[in-house]
C-alpha cells in the first residue's frame, strides 16, 4: 500500500467543471448538476483502494446526511482501468448500488478532471462553497488502515458543517492520505 498525501490545492481555487458519466444511471454530469446551495463535496475515490475502502462506510454516511442540508456530493474515480480493472465502470455502479450512494459515481476516464482538481490520492476530497471556491481540502479524518483510530469524518464533517452554518472554516488542514492516483502511461 503506497501512501500518497494529497496535494492541497490553494484556498479560493475556482471549482474546475466537468462533464463525466454517472456509472449508475449512465448520465453525463456537471459540476453545476450536482452542486448543492450551500457547498458541495467532490471526492476522488475508487473501488480497489484499501484506504477508501477503510472510510466508505463513513463516506456513505456522509451521502445520506448532507444533501438535506444543502450540500451536493459527488465521487470520482480517474484510475487507469488496464491495470486495475476492479475500478472498471461497471464494477464501480456495482459498488455504489451496493453500498447504496446516495450520490453519483462518475468515471473521470481521460483523467482530465483529476489533474483539473490536482487530486493525486484516493480518497481525495474538496469542499467548495455556494461560490465554487475551495474552503477545504484534506483528509476526512485522522484514521488510517491499521492504526486503530476509529472512523469519524471528523476533520471533513466540522468543514461541512461550518460552511452550512456561515462560520469559519479552519484554515489549518491536514492532507488526506491514500492511494496515487493509477495514471496512464503516456
Amino acid at each position: 500500500m503506497a501512501k500518497t498525501e494529497s496535494s492541497m490545492l490553494p484556498l479560493g481555487t475556482p471549482a474546475p467543471d466537468f462533464r463525466l458519466p454517472d456509472t449508475v444511471s449512465s448520465r453525463e454530469l456537471s459540476f453545476d448538476e450536482i452542486a448543492g446551495d450551500k457547498g458541495t463535496l467532490v471526492m476522488f475515490i475508487c473501488n480497489h483502494c484499501p484506504f477508501v475502502k477503510h472510510v466508505l462506510e463513513e463516506l456513505v454516511r456522509l451521502g445520506r446526511e448532507y444533501p438535506d442540508r444543502g450540500i451536493g456530493l459527488v465521487a470520482i474515480s480517474s484510475n487507469d482501468v488496464t491495470g486495475y480493472p476492479q475500478d472498471r465502470p461497471e464494477r464501480m455502479a456495482e459498488l455504489a448500488q451496493a453500498k447504496g450512494f446516495a450520490f453519483p459515481y462518475l468515471y473521470d476516464e481521460s483523467q482530465n478532471t483529476a489533474r483539473a482538481y490536482d487530486a493525486t490520492c484516493t480518497p481525495d476530497f474538496f469542499v467548495f462553497d455556494a461560490n465554487r471556491k475551495l474552503v477545504y481540502r484534506g483528509q476526512l479524518d485522522d484514521s488510517r488502515p491499521g492504526n486503530g483510530i476509529e472512523v469519524t469524518g471528523k476533520d471533513l464533517r466540522a468543514a461541512l458543517d461550518a460552511l452550512i452554518d456561515g462560520k469559519p472554516i479552519p484554515k489549518d488542514q491536514k492532507p488526506s492520505i491514500g492511494c496515487n492516483i493509477k495514471w496512464k502511461s503516456a
